[in-house]
């Protein structure tokens, strides 16, 4: 009983990594805290062109 016992965890812990690899986590990529401070830099001054620009319309 021990030998079957033995193998079978064997084999359904090979089958869990195989299920774990196939299905990716949903979370988001992480964004260093520069990235995000970039990114918000950017997204400022796009905002600020584009209100500069209906101003001068």
């Amino acid at each position: 009983m021990n030998r079957k016992k033995r193998i079978n965890e064997a084999l359904q812990k090979r089958l869990k990594k195989q299920n774990a690899k196939l299905h990716r986590s949903n979370k988001p990529r992480y964004i260093s805290k520069a990235e995000r401070a970039k990114m918000e830099q950017d997204q400022e001054l796009a905002e600020s062109e584009g209100v500069v620009s209906a101003v001068s319309e």
